[in-house]
C-alpha cells in the first residue's frame, strides 16, 4: 500500500469528518501551549527578530485545528515584537501534508482568518502574510535551505512513512496473525521491524528538517508514545489491541475473512523517550531542549462516552486506509463495535495513552 497515496484525515465538515472530530488533538495541544508559546519567544529573541519569520505546520490536515496555532503563533510574535520595541515581521506560514489532504477546506477558511488576524490586531503595525500548502510526506525534503524559523507537528510523527517491513515470512505470509499491531501474541520480530521502522523515519525526518532550518530555530513536536521498554501497555497499543477485537467480531459474524485482517497492518509506532533522545542524538542536527509525558484529560463533549468520542476520532484518521483495504462496507458496524468495547474496558480499567510533546533547537 501506497501510504502517500492513501493515507489521509477525513475531510471535509461531514459526522465523520477530522473538522468534526479532531478534539481530542486540540485538548493536547492546548495542555503543551505554554511549551509551544515559550518556545516562539526563544526562537524570536535568538535569531535576532527576523524580519520576514518562517513557520511550518507539519501534518496539518484540515478543521479549526489547522490554522488556530498559526494564529497564536503570529499573535504571540507580534506582542513581542511590540514589547521589545521592533516593527512586526513579516510572516511565511507553510502548511504541509500528503497530497490526499483536503487543502480546499483550509484555503476557503483563509478569508475569515485573516479577518480576525486583521481585528485582533488592530494595534499593531501592518505586516505581511504569505501562506501556502506544501504537500508531500514529512519524511522527505520539503522546503528551500535556511527558510524556517520555527516547525510544529501536532499528533503526526508517531505515522510512519510506511507498513514496516519484515511482517511477512519469505512466502509473503502474514507472521502478525490475528491484530493489526504489536500485540503480546506478536513475535518479536514484529517488535523489531516497528522499531526499526522509526528510527529511519524519525532520522529522516530530522535530517531534512536540519537543511530547511534556520541556525537557533526550533521545533515543537507532540506525537503519541508509551512508557518504558515494553511494546504492550494499557495505553495506545491496547487502543489498537481494541479496534482489533472489533475485527475479530465482524469475521465471526462473516462480513470479514480473517485472512484479510491478518493482511492488514497500520503505520503507527508509539516511541518511548529513551528512543526519541538516542534518535536525536544520532543524527546529531538538533538539540534536546525539552521532552515531556502527558495525558488528555477523560472529560468528553456533549456528554457523550469517552468510547464513542475515541472511536469517532479513530474513524476519523484510519478510514482511508480501512476502506482501502476491506471497503466502506463495514465501517458503521466495525466503529460502533469499536465503541462499544472501549466503553466496557474503560468501565474496567483506566486505559492510559500518553503523549511526549519535544523541543528540539538546530544547533
Amino acid at each position: 500500500m501506497d501510504i502517500e497515496k492513501v493515507f489521509h484525515m477525513n475531510g471535509g465538515i461531514g459526522n465523520n469528518s477530522y473538522a468534526k472530530n479532531s478534539h481530542l488533538q486540540k485538548k493536547g495541544s492546548d495542555m503543551v501551549k505554554h511549551i509551544t508559546m515559550e518556545a516562539i519567544e526563544q526562537v524570536y529573541l535568538s535569531t535576532g527578530a527576523p524580519a520576514s519569520f518562517g513557520i511550518a505546520d507539519l501534518g496539518c490536515s484540515s478543521g479549526p485545528n489547522s490554522l488556530s496555532i498559526v494564529k497564536e503563533i503570529i499573535q504571540a510574535i507580534q506582542s513581542l515584537s511590540s514589547s521589545h520595541l521592533q516593527p512586526p515581521p513579516e510572516f511565511r506560514v507553510y502548511l504541509n501534508d500528503l497530497p490526499t489532504n483536503d487543502f480546499n477546506s483550509i484555503f476557503k477558511a483563509l478569508p475569515d482568518f485573516c479577518r480576525e488576524l486583521q481585528n485582533e490586531g488592530k494595534n499593531q503595525n501592518p505586516s505581511g502574510f504569505f501562506i501556502g500548502a506544501y504537500p508531500g510526506s514529512f519524511y522527505q525534503r520539503l522546503f528551500p535551505n535556511n527558510c524556517l524559523h520555527f516547525v510544529y507537528s501536532s499528533y503526526s510523527l508517531h505515522w510512519l512513512s510506511r507498513v514496516p517491513e519484515g511482517l511477512r515470512n519469505e512466502l509473503g505470509e502474514p507472521l502478525n496473525r490475528g491484530t493489526i499491531y504489536i500485540s503480546e501474541r506478536s513475535p518479536i520480530s514484529i517488535a523489531e521491524a516497528y522499531v526499526k521502522q522509526f528510527r529511519r523515519d524519525f532520522c529522516e525526518f530530522l535530517r531534512k528538517r536540519a537543511e530547511e532550518v534556520v541556525s537557533g530555530g526550533r521545533m515543537v513536536l507532540i506525537l503519541l508514545g508509551r512508557d518504558g521498554a515494553d511494546h504492550v501497555d494499557r495505553g495506545n497499543s491496547f487502543l489498537w489491541h481494541l479496534l482489533a477485537r472489533a475485527f475479530a467480531i465482524l469475521v465471526s459474524q462473516g462480513k470479514v475473512k480473517e485472512e484479510e485482517v491478518d493482511r492488514y497492518d497500520v503505520n503507527f509506532y508509539a516511541p518511548n523517550k529513551e528512543e526519541i533522545e538516542e534518535e536525536v542524538k544520532r543524527e546529531g542536527s538538533f538539540g534536546l531542549e525539552r521532552i515531556e509525558k502527558f495525558e488528555l484529560e477523560k472529560k468528553v463533549k456533549n456528554g457523550e462516552s469517552y468510547g464513542k468520542e475515541v472511536a469517532k476520532t479513530v474513524r476519523a484518521i484510519q478510514e482511508s486506509m480501512i476502506s482501502h483495504h476491506f471497503g466502506d462496507a463495514i465501517l458503521e458496524s466495525l466503529f460502533h463495535n469499536y465503541g462499544t468495547i472501549l466503553d466496557e474496558e474503560s468501565a474496567k480499567q483506566d486505559i492510559k495513552p500518553i503523549s511526549f510533546v519535544i523541543v528540539l533547537t538546530k544547533f
